[in-house]
């Protein structure tokens, strides 16, 4: 019996009076034979602008060298050299296109927030355990004292947790872990083995604006003599890297006067020992302060370099000095001098003074004068504390 397909009519249901109104809804619509193909206003319903667009890719390729540094990582624990190898041009500006001064300086007011006594103990607990940091140096051990995660990161140390090395005449301004160290050669310095930067990019020109002209047919190498002021000197060079679990704040090196101050403010990306290997002259395109001044030997500087989440840096004494602005104009840099009429000599720094301090880990580069014998007692790579010594004559 052949099967009825037909639907029910049902006639006698009653109809509302209600009006229905049907807009057709804006579809484009293509015709291939039977088919009718609809495709929605995509564009209404999400929009993919540039800048999202930039931060999703620049994030997970950011990402991606996380891992593949983490790997290298793993590689140089086991005793075997990994080779750098350097970033294209188009990686690095994809890498610039995260918005990491902003995700700094977001992360610089997250860290002002008053956290409840309650939380304190287990969101400090937690970034001890994840950076093994040493709360038995901390001049307050008690968690509950932080009131937030600013406090806790600038937290001062027992002053027996750092004896300061009398016996040597350069000593390491802070914790961390040695990069590299070596003498300045043709004008170029290493951050990493095999990595170089140009000096007169980093600390920028030694010279008056009236000179500009000459400055720019001198070789660079005359640039890196004019910071050489007593024949028979050299210039040496020192990179440390701060982590995230080490002491935060930064000491003199030294005994120096400190006369003058430039900022350059920049991009904030990563600057742990992967990605100093990864992208050259990284610490030239980060923000960065530079201080510089005289010892005894001649010529000495020390710079502040920022990083992402470390777009804050402090020096104690600087108190017109602000960084990570909202707005900079790119290659610009701001001077400030610190003699005066009134002050001819600077700012006087005794060895293991207090000079400043991150608001997270970061890098502290040194590059200063000194005689031909001077020796840096140290090993690439090492890890080294606040006082212990770098070199001495």
């Amino acid at each position: 019996m052949p099967m009825d397909w037909s639907f029910p009519r049902h006639e006698n249901l009653p109809l509302r009076n209600t009006p229905v109104f049907w807009k057709e809804p804006t579809f484009r619509t293509f015709f291939s034979d039977k088919r009718k193909l609809h495709t929605a206003a995509v564009g209404r319903i999400f929009r993919l602008r540039p800048f999202h667009f930039l931060v999703a890719t620049g994030g997970g390729y950011a990402g991606y060298r996380k891992y593949e540094n983490y790997k290298v990582e793993q590689l140089e624990k086991m005793g075997l050299e990994v080779p750098a190898k350097l970033a294209r041009e188009w990686e690095v500006a994809l890498y610039k296109s995260v918005p990491t001064r902003l995700l700094s300086r977001a992360w610089g007011r997250l860290n002002q927030v008053e956290l409840p006594t309650w939380l304190r103990k287990p969101v400090y607990s937690l970034y001890i355990w994840t950076f093994g940091v040493n709360m038995k140096e901390a001049a307050v051990e008690d968690l509950h004292h932080y009131r937030n995660l600013s406090e806790f990161f600038r937290r001062k140390l027992k002053p027996q947790a750092r004896p300061v090395c009398c016996l040597h005449s350069v000593i390491s301004p802070s914790d961390g872990k040695i990069l590299n160290f070596g003498q300045v050669k043709n004008c170029e310095v290493e951050q990493v083995k095999g990595v170089t930067y140009s000096l007169e990019s980093f600390l920028g020109p030694q010279i008056s604006p009236e000179d500009l002209q000459f400055s720019q047919t001198s070789s660079c190498n005359s640039f890196q003599n004019q910071l050489v002021t007593k024949e028979g000197n050299e210039l040496y060079h020192c990179v440390i890297y701060l982590a995230p679990g080490d002491y935060h704040c930064f000491h003199s090196p030294t005994d120096w006067r400190v006369s003058h101050r430039r900022h350059f403010p920049g991009s904030l990306m990563s600057v742990n020992p992967g990605v100093a290997r990864w992208i050259k002259e990284l610490f030239c395109h980060n923000e960065r302060v530079v201080l510089t001044g005289d010892w005894k030997h001649g010529f000495f500087s020390l710079t502040a370099v920022g990083a992402t989440n470390v777009g804050s840096i402090r020096i104690y004494f600087d108190q017109d000095l602000h960084t990570n602005s909202p707005r900079y104009s790119k290659g610009s840099y701001n001077d400030f001098s610190f003699i005066t009429n009134n002050n001819k000599e600077g700012i006087p720094m005794r060895k293991g003074e207090h000079l400043g301090e991150f608001n997270l880990g970061s890098t502290i580069v040194l590059i200063f004068e000194a005689p031909k014998d001077f020796k840096f007692h140290l090993k690439p790579g090492q890890k080294i504390r606040f006082g212990e010594a770098l070199g001495s004559l």
